[in-house]
């Protein structure tokens, strides 16, 4: 069971349906920095963790912007000389949504890590 994958699931089909809020449920340290990367770029609204005793779970605040989201199975190794032919594999056009990767640097979208000369693990895009 992917728990990052449930959890993009979740906020898409929220999206989809008109919702204000998703709930996503269980929380983990890798779905936190995704909705805090989401955030920065204005595709998810406020969040906030609630623990329930049995691992929590996050309240997201939508704001209508996401069109797509999911993770990238499987999760393929980028070098730094690599992210436009991730980018035309997974974006709808250049510039228009992001990839997030986890690299040595930590979890980051793939225009700071270009810009950083990093590469990584995908993890996930959206737009």
């Amino acid at each position: 069971m992917d728990t990052l994958s449930g959890a993009l699931n979740s906020l898409k089909m929220a999206e989809f349906r008109g919702k204000s809020q998703c709930k996503i449920s269980p929380a983990s340290k890798v779905i936190r920095e995704v909705l805090l990367i989401l955030q920065s770029n204005g595709y998810v609204g406020e969040f906030e963790f609630v623990d329930d005793g049995k691992g929590g779970y996050f309240i997201v605040n939508l704001t209508g912007r996401i069109n797509d989201c999911g993770v990238v199975k499987p999760r393929f190794a980028v070098k730094k000389s690599e992210w436009e032919k991730y980018e035309s594999r997974f974006l709808p056009a250049r510039g228009v949504g992001l990839l997030i990767a986890s690299t040595p640097q930590g979890i980051t979208t793939h225009g700071s890590a270009k810009e950083r000369g990093a590469g990584g693990r995908l993890l996930c895009f959206a737009y």
